[in-house]
């Protein structure tokens, strides 16, 4: 089945260290070999599994502190807005910003 798509062949001569480090690079991001070379050569960053999994993790970080934002302005708009809530959303706010800014500073500009 995979002939059909990836069709042509091409040997690769390796010194033992270097299959060594290709066989534990790939099963660190669980693919086969052959699928993580296939990755290295095209490059496109959202096909890591790391990323992918830092950017829904921020995603989610993004929704949970979308929704406590949306309960303080709904406590805003029924005149039940304090102080506190101001200070509680420039917390969430911030906390935004620092896991967007570690995000960032794993994956790279």
């Amino acid at each position: 089945m995979a002939d059909t798509i990836h069709c042509i062949k091409k040997t690769l001569r390796l010194m033992p260290v270097e299959a060594k480090m290709l066989a534990e690079k790939a099963e660190a991001v669980g693919m086969c070999e052959a699928d993580y070379l296939r990755l290295l050569i095209s490059q496109k960053p959202n096909d890591y599994p790391e990323i992918r999994k830092l950017l829904k993790n921020l995603i989610n970080e993004i929704n949970h502190i979308g929704t406590n934002v949306n309960q303080i302005v709904h406590n805003h708009n029924m005149e039940f807005y304090s102080k506190e809530d101001k200070e509680r959303l420039f917390a969430y706010l911030r906390k935004l910003n620092l896991v967007v800014k570690e995000v960032v500073a794993e994956i790279g500009d």
